[in-house]
């Protein structure tokens, strides 16, 4: 069984200069910084200053063409931000949950890795857990 302190220990000896690292600890940084009170304040405040311009610039296409290029390009690239950070927390929930159903001696273990199975079966387990469900009411 890996222990926290073993994860960390192995984290760590591993080579941290690939590219799939170094995207991984900016998407997290920028993760954490992106969901802070302090970036929820920036963005209005860059939004009521934007909004106070409007008359100076006479609400020009300039002034439009400026915000919107702005929001267009945080959005397309947070996009993929939180998709990266969401795809690690499923990888992460699943893997703890695979490991709780090894453990668990009554649980059945071909439900390790559902996440893999076709849309058909996965139909087929659900309705097989609301059949357990509906027999254990009865």
């Amino acid at each position: 069984m890996w222990s926290c302190s073993m994860r960390k220990k192995n984290h760590r000896s591993k080579d941290h200069g690939s590219l799939k690292d170094l995207f991984y600890k900016l998407a997290r940084k920028t993760s954490q910084a992106a969901g802070s009170p302090i970036a929820s304040i920036s963005a209005v405040l860059v939004i009521v200053i934007w909004a106070f311009t409007g008359p100076i610039f006479q609400f020009s296409d300039t002034w439009q063409l400026a915000i919107n290029t702005s929001t267009t390009i945080v959005t397309f690239l947070m996009v993929f931000l939180i998709q990266n950070s969401q795809n690690r927390d499923a990888k992460a929930v699943q893997l703890k949950l695979d490991e709780l159903i090894r453990a668990i001696a009554t649980a059945r273990n071909e439900l390790i890795d559902t996440e893999d199975v076709s849309e058909e079966e996965m139909q087929k387990l659900q309705a097989d857990f609301a059949n357990l469900v509906d027999r254990s009411e009865d």
